[in-house]
């Protein structure tokens, strides 16, 4: 989401986006937690990030892996597992980088600076990222606005709200945009969990397209910081370019390539979010908020007295995520067990 401290509304309905440089407040951060709340019974329950409760098992590691520089082959099968998994062409429309976060502003910088185009409200670093390659960032909630943009940009599901634009309106704006020199960033970040026909991987060639998906989220990995572009050759070669050799470490190429491939955790996997995110819907209806969006990884709440609620919360050693520009939003993760299971229930019924 937007941390922006000031924007401009045009008539037409896009925002101009300003001081968009200045470091953004995200999830997961219980050192700021404890010191907000220093009363809170411990050890937190952080429901603060979308990241999957439930990680891939890690089994041990060869030393070598740690111990010699990353093997461009063991790169190159995973890139090519990617592709499988995603729907990729073939492995040399996969960039492997570390994490998706720091594809961002490599991605913006694709093209000339010029005007950036948000679909949001959604996740605030897009904006950022776009900044720093030097666009003028503005957020629209039309998506048809899209069109124009030399950097035009979508989450798909969208971040906070799980909004899903269909795939059939995304190949309909990269047509509309095809005679320009610009670029259409989908970051698919959530789309493990979401509706997977919505993907675009498949369709990359269809237009100047850059899809980002996340490893980390999806897997309960965050801390391994692995993700992945899906574009035409010719992009995706500028992007590893840009990277340079051994970006992704050794541990996490071979963490992913067996990951990416146990398609039987996976198929589990989207199963349990789904079932616990309809648990998360209960337990919160229960307590008088209404859902309004999310994906299976996390549930977005709208209410007026989301300030207070969001303090009680920590106050019970709950973390939730607030959002500075929307102070009625309230995004709540999955419980990782009973025991937190438990405490949010308690926290939510005091």
């Amino acid at each position: 989401m937007t941390s922006i401290s000031s924007a401009k509304r045009a008539s037409d309905g896009v925002i101009a986006l300003t001081d968009t440089l200045a470091p953004l407040p995200h999830g997961g951060d219980l050192a700021a937690a404890r010191l907000s709340f220093p009363g809170a019974p411990e050890p937190f329950v952080d429901l603060s990030t979308g990241i999957n409760p439930h990680s891939y098992p890690i089994a041990e590691l060869a030393s070598e892996v740690y111990t010699r520089l990353p093997d461009p082959a063991a790169l190159v099968r995973l890139e090519q597992i990617a592709a499988q998994v995603y729907g990729a062409p073939s492995g040399a429309h996969v960039v492997a980088a570390p994490g998706t976060q720091i594809l961002l502003a490599q991605v913006a910088a694709l093209v000339p600076p010029g005007q950036a185009l948000l679909f949001g409200p959604t996740y605030a670093e897009h904006a950022r990222a776009a900044a720093l390659a030097g666009h003028v960032v503005s957020e629209t909630g039309a998506a048809e606005a899209l069109a124009g943009a030399d950097l035009a940009i979508i989450v798909n599901p969208n971040n906070p709200d799980g909004r899903i634009v269909q795939r059939t309106d995304l190949t309909a704006l990269a047509q509309a945009r095809s005679a320009q020199r610009g670029l259409l960033v989908i970051d698919e970040a959530f789309m493990d969990v979401s509706s997977p026909d919505a993907s675009l991987c498949a369709d990359v060639e269809r237009g100047r397209i850059v899809v980002l998906r996340s490893f980390g989220k999806f897997f309960g990995l965050a801390g391994l910081r692995l993700g992945f572009a899906i574009a035409a050759p010719a992009l995706a070669g500028r992007l590893r370019a840009l990277l340079g050799p051994w970006a992704v470490s050794g541990p996490a190429i071979a963490i992913g390539e067996t990951a990416l491939a146990d398609s039987a955790w996976i198929a589990a996997t989207r199963a349990r979010a789904a079932e616990e995110a309809a648990r998360l819907d209960l337990v919160l209806r229960d307590c008088g908020l209404p859902v309004a969006g999310g994906t299976s990884l996390f549930r977005l709440v709208r209410t007026l007295r989301a300030p207070a609620l969001y303090n009680q919360m920590g106050r019970a050693g709950v973390l939730v995520r607030r959002f500075g520009e929307h102070p009625h939003w309230l995004r709540f993760g999955l419980p990782p067990d009973e025991r937190a299971w438990n405490r949010l229930t308690e926290a939510l019924r005091e």
